[in-house]
């Protein structure tokens, strides 16, 4: 192409802010810019409460706008507004990551006429009372979007508001590349913290917040027998899921390793024997650590949300899907999988196999860009 394509990428956050949107959003932005074919730019709120923010990381144009601070999980900022509408001027296409209440409104105020995809991450779950202002923004966006993406069928399927617009929307996976996991030096990070290194392994990793489910894990726990359980990540529920730990006398077989840099995170999936993802409400749209254990050929067990968790690992297939909120079937699941390793084998040998033919980043940013530049 004699022109680069012009792609500016809308999003609350971005790395090194932790979360699964912010990863993909990260990748999308890398990996674009190398193809040769797109320049972007990226703009989204700075953590916390300062001023604009700009640079450039890994060849990415970064604007991190002034914020209030943080208000019903959405960044409250005025200069936000005005720098959607001095970047989105020289974009070819705009591409926002929602829900993000205050890109509905910065598009709608900024006057853009050019083309515009969503990405519809999930419906507003928690936030009820914040839908009767959000909802006459959403649907301007909605109506205004030239495609709306979604990961997985389950996304349109489930949600309250996109069967609607169901002739814009198209699936596009999440993805990983597999290289960047499988070439980190291997390391038994879990079982040089366990009590018992013949144990089997069970390991999540997640903001510790209320939709994850790790309450529901740990009182599945108290079932489990032969399994340690390894928690990585750090999140306002913390210290109440520590005090649970010790209440029931779990210090031996639970063990809270707070937050991972990405390599030693990796090593993390790679000695596990189990990953569990035990979310309880769609605001667990996706999983994309799902994604990251089954690379290294881990089964999953996840649960049974009307959302796209489900469609990422198969229940019977790469793991056991199991129904939300229910410490027993989760601990049933567990301890069928801890007690038979050849069918630990055979769905992790599945779930390698399905993240190489289906999630490899590379085919997924392809399909993007074609879209992007339609």
């Amino acid at each position: 192409m004699s022109k680069k394509l012009e792609i500016l990428e809308v999003n609350k956050a971005y790395y090194p802010h932790i979360g699964g949107i912010e990863t993909i959003i990260r990748q999308y932005s890398q990996e674009l810019g190398k193809t040769g074919g797109a320049h972007v730019r990226v703009l989204v709120c700075r953590d916390g409460r300062g001023r604009t923010i700009r640079e450039k990381m890994h060849g990415v144009d970064i604007t991190r706008a002034g914020s209030f601070g943080t208000y019903f999980s959405c960044p409250l900022s005025l200069s936000f507004i005005a720098h959607f509408r001095r970047m989105a001027k020289k974009a070819d296409v705009v591409h926002i990551h929602v829900p993000f209440p205050l890109a509905d409104a910065a598009l709608l105020l900024s006057g853009y006429k050019g083309k515009v995809v969503v990405s519809w991450h999930s419906d507003i779950v928690k936030q009820k009372k914040l839908m009767v202002f959000y909802k006459p923004f959403m649907r301007y966006l909605l109506k205004r979007a030239d495609v709306i993406l979604t990961a997985t069928e389950g996304h349109v399927k489930h949600s309250l508001y996109l069967p609607e617009f169901r002739d814009k929307c198209r699936v596009l996976p999440y993805g990983i590349i597999p290289d960047d996991y499988l070439s980190v030096p291997r390391r038994p990070v879990l079982a040089e913290r366990a009590t018992d290194r013949r144990c089997v392994k069970v390991f999540f990793t997640g903001r510790l917040v209320y939709y994850k489910g790790v309450d529901v894990l740990l009182k599945a726990f108290t079932r489990v027998k032969g399994c340690e359980l390894f928690i990585a990540g750090t999140g306002e529920l913390g210290e109440k899921l520590k005090k649970y730990v010790s209440a029931h006398v779990m210090e031996s077989k639970v063990h809270f390793l707070g937050f991972l840099p990405d390599e030693e995170l990796r090593q993390a999936y790679a000695d596990c024997d189990i990953f569990v993802l035990p979310s309880v409400a769609p605001s667990e749209a996706f999983g994309i650590v799902q994604l990251e254990a089954m690379v290294y050929g881990k089964p999953v067990i996840n649960t049974a949300l009307p959302s796209g968790v489900p469609y990422v690992s198969l229940d019977g297939v790469t793991g056991l899907t199991v129904e939300p909120n229910s410490p027993k079937a989760l601990a049933e699941a567990i301890n069928r999988l801890a007690g038979d390793r050849e069918l630990r084998e055979k769905y992790g040998r599945a779930a390698a196999l399905r993240v190489k033919e289906e999630f490899s980043e590379e085919g997924i940013l392809k399909r993007l860009y074609d879209i992007l530049s339609e």
